[in-house]
């Protein structure tokens, strides 16, 4: 195990020019005029929580990459919880006290996002399936229940249907998985349009990060400790993670076809006004799978794990503690 890294250091903070260089976006982003109609008077005002849970964050170097991880053990089930973006593994901050005391609980931050090591190599459905592979062996976890959302959706599927596993059961939402993909006009941008990634790098993490809670809560305003992290494990990174979206053709075209060879049973969440990837996705891929079940989480966004948290912790907890069973 490497040494962990200390996290604590200047707080990075959402800076006048990424105000305007977000409010600049989303200006041109017909989505975001129906999330402002659901964000209620002093919507951001003031954190759902003053600072994050605490979480036993480290680093480990696994598969030849360092990344960064959290394990509380018990004698539960394993779940692993794969990070969002433009998020990190302190997303599920919210839910993690939930969650540790029912089960083995693992989180990581996807190679090249988060705090963990990667780069271009790494922006592939294809080679996140192939990390979570070694995450397994290499940690020695057997029968994980997957819960990933957004990059994390694609990263488990892309394993369970590439890869011999022992998985138990999948619980993953707003995130790509059908073709074609249902799209929200950001998404869309940053895939088909060499420009708009551009810009996106020029404008830097504090705009993407600052533009994404905008848009994608309707109920749940992040720490400064929240933000901090996420700019800092996107600070210089923005070029390389639009590579993820300009490969999201080919990576889709590597899952789609092999989604109704899934044996597990899949829990589907969605937040019924996610604008980023539109909740017809969820029933779509329901029809695709041989197991399934979808919730739909009532009035919220994209970052449903934290607008809807307490309902997301007991979903996730019934689910995993036998739930999944009668899909």
């Amino acid at each position: 195990m490497d040494q962990p890294q200390s996290e604590r250091g200047p707080e990075r903070r959402v800076s006048v020019l990424d105000r305007l260089n977000a409010a600049a976006l989303l200006s041109i982003t017909p989505e975001y005029r129906s999330i402002k109609r659901l964000q209620t008077d002093g919507f951001g005002d003031k954190p759902t929580f003053s600072r994050p849970a605490e979480m036993p964050l480290e680093y480990r170097t696994v598969a030849g990459i360092r990344v960064r991880l959290a394990h509380s053990k018990s004698d539960g089930p394993s779940v692993i919880l794969l990070n969002p973006l433009p998020q990190s593994i302190v997303a599920f901050a919210p839910i993690w006290s939930a969650l540790a005391s029912e089960f083995d609980l693992y989180a990581y931050d996807l190679p090249g996002f988060g705090r963990s090591d990667g780069g271009v190599e790494q922006m592939t459905f294809e080679a996140q399936g192939r990390f979570l592979r070694d995450f397994i062996d290499e940690l020695g976890i057997r029968s994980p229940h997957l819960i990933g959302p957004d990059v994390g959706m694609a990263a488990a599927l892309h394993y369970v249907t590439h890869f011999e596993n022992e998985v138990e059961s999948l619980m993953v939402g707003d995130g790509p998985a059908v073709e074609p993909s249902a799209n929200g006009s950001i998404i869309d941008k940053t895939v088909n349009s060499a420009f708009w990634r551009l810009v996106f790098k020029v404008a830097g993490a504090g705009s993407f990060v600052h533009a994404a809670n905008q848009l994608c809560y309707v109920n749940y305003t992040p720490s400064p400790g929240e933000v901090s992290d996420y700019i800092e494990s996107y600070s210089g990174r923005i070029g390389a993670v639009t590579e993820w979206f300009r490969k999201y053709p080919e990576s889709l075209a590597s899952i789609d076809p092999h989604l109704g060879e899934i044996q597990q049973p899949v829990l589907i969440f969605w937040g019924d006004e996610d604008q980023l990837l539109y909740p017809e996705n969820a029933e779509r891929l329901g029809r695709r799978l041989q197991r399934s079940r979808l919730h739909v989480f009532e009035r919220c966004g994209h970052f449903s794990y934290q607008d809807r948290y307490e309902e997301f912790a007991y979903l996730a907890t019934e689910w995993v503690q036998g739930g999944y069973r009668q899909a």
